[in-house]
């Protein structure tokens, strides 16, 4: 069986290891005699699963005692209304910094809840970097500010955090999760996601400083309150539970395979390095983005003509890289190349790049 290299932005690739476990343990998980897709979540053998996916994210995150670890239905844009729902209960007011087309929907979503404002936008500059973080213009008595870490779709990722005081920092860090070390106690919550670098897809994590987690704001439904949630240990209801037992298995994979964070941000910088070294010494393609806020995990990348770019695709297609194409939004192709793509995935892209560059420049 040939496997191709998918470079998706989600759902993305896992890595080949966790794959063949959960094919081996598919029909008869660890001597239960059944499936982890069958078995019930208030069942003893699932109980384990579940919190043995919690403490290894705490684990390999190094997430402190003082914040909660939520999995949640519903992937990360569902998080755009828990986030005001939950967290804008003293002012009613968040703050938004926009650098694509996620933390745009988050606050639009935002405006339909509670007293949003876009404070910072690189618009202006088609999302090709990250606004320079002027914290005068942030609310002071805001009861959050927003922001997405990486930005899957334009390929540009923050460098540094903005300044905020005494209100709670809330990233959406879908497209780099478990890609490099992140300082938790900097921020009051983060959410994710899980279809691109933690499982399949179908959940979000959700990392909540306990002191944030209260009553939300008159109306919430129960499914959206993140109290309940914690009460309940992510199992107020039937939880994904299939996803919750690949989640647990990657985060294995991550820990005794790979070694840690640390050791999968080494890979993904050369990965990005090569990919990005090749497309800066070409004569046919080009990144948009500013090299000080280029993604390790989302590459863009145009040959400046259209038909080149729909060729390329579909040749591409065709050698076994597939899912190249660029989001329906902005054109070209992207290469998401997050934790499971391998090196050999990388260097197979740019062998490809460099005889369309002969062929065609």
């Amino acid at each position: 069986m040939n496997r191709v290299y998918n470079f998706s932005a989600g759902p993305s690739m896992l890595p080949e290891s966790v794959l063949k476990r959960a094919a081996d343990e598919m029909l008869n998980y660890q001597g239960s005699g059944q499936s982890v897709m069958e078995m019930s979540h208030r069942s003893k053998v699932y109980e384990k699963i579940i919190g043995e996916c919690k403490a290894l994210l705490r684990e390999v995150m190094n997430i402190p005692d003082n914040y909660e670890v939520l999995l949640l239905h519903g992937g990360a844009s569902t998080q755009f209304a828990m986030v005001p729902l939950n967290l804008a209960v003293k002012s009613g007011k968040g703050d938004y910094i926009v650098t694509g087309q996620f933390s745009k929907k988050a606050y639009q979503e935002g405006k339909k809840l509670i007293e949003a404002k876009e404070v910072l936008s690189s618009a202006d500059q088609n999302f090709t970097c990250i606004p320079e973080l002027d914290s005068s213009k942030f609310t002071k008595d805001a009861d959050f500010l927003h922001i997405c870490m990486n930005n899957t779709i334009y390929g540009s990722k923050y460098v540094e955090l903005p300044e905020t005081g005494d209100v709670p920092l809330v990233a959406d860090v879908s497209s780099c999760i478990l890609s490099e070390p992140i300082d938790v106690s900097k921020f009051g919550l983060l959410y994710a996601g899980v279809q691109k670098n933690m499982a399949p897809a179908g959940m979000a994590v959700a990392i909540v400083r306990k002191d944030l987690i209260g009553e939300p704001r008159e109306g919430t439904p129960t499914m959206l309150t993140y109290k309940i949630h914690a009460e309940n240990d992510s199992m107020y209801n039937t939880p994904p539970a299939y996803t919750i037992y690949m989640c647990k298995l990657v985060l294995e994979w991550l820990k005794n395979e790979v070694g840690g964070l640390e050791e999968i941000k080494k890979v993904n910088e050369y990965k990005a390095g090569l990919l990005y070294d090749f497309i800066d010494n070409s004569k046919l393609f080009s990144n948009p983005v500013v090299k000080k806020y280029r993604s390790i995990m989302n590459v863009p990348f145009v040959t400046g003509s259209d038909e080149l770019d729909k060729k390329f695709v579909n040749e591409a297609e065709a050698a076994g890289l597939v899912n190249i194409k660029g989001h329906r939004s902005v054109g070209g192709m992207r290469a998401s190349i997050y934790n499971a793509m391998p090196v050999a995935g990388v260097e197979a892209l740019i062998k490809f790049m460099g005889e369309f560059e002969k062929q065609n420049a």
